[in-house]
């Protein structure tokens, strides 16, 4: 839950800057674009500081359900607020994805997944 909540709390915050400011700006895909790198070290930082801070280090299969349980309540919470927010349903929201910055979307989430097994400590 604390990965989840650190990823996420950054990536709502960030989201909504990019919709006040990057979005206006530089247009969608842009924005995302911008987002991208930024969320990406934060899945790196809060996967280093999750796992270290276990008190005892968890094995490879441990660190992998620690990312996989974490992005199932990230894309629970993801789409209830999506649907709730922008009254679409979850193919609406898919097709509505840019097809540039939605990979590099998914990527990242799959990085989200993984970053806490690549991440351990020595």
């Amino acid at each position: 839950m604390l990965y989840f909540a650190a990823v996420f709390g950054v990536g709502f915050a960030l989201g909504t800057l990019r919709v006040l400011w990057a979005v206006p700006h530089f247009g969608l895909r842009i924005a995302e674009l911008m987002e991208a790198p930024i969320m990406f070290a934060v899945i790196i930082f809060a996967a280093r500081w999750v796992v270290r801070r276990l008190d005892t280090l968890p094995t490879k299969t441990q660190r992998l359900s620690i990312g996989c349980i974490a992005l199932g309540f990230l894309l629970g919470s993801e789409f209830l607020v999506v649907l709730w927010l922008r009254g679409l349903t979850l193919n609406q929201y898919f097709a509505s994805k840019d097809p540039v910055s939605g990979t590099v979307y998914y990527v990242l989430l799959g990085m989200f997944a993984i970053m806490p097994l690549l991440v351990a400590r020595k």
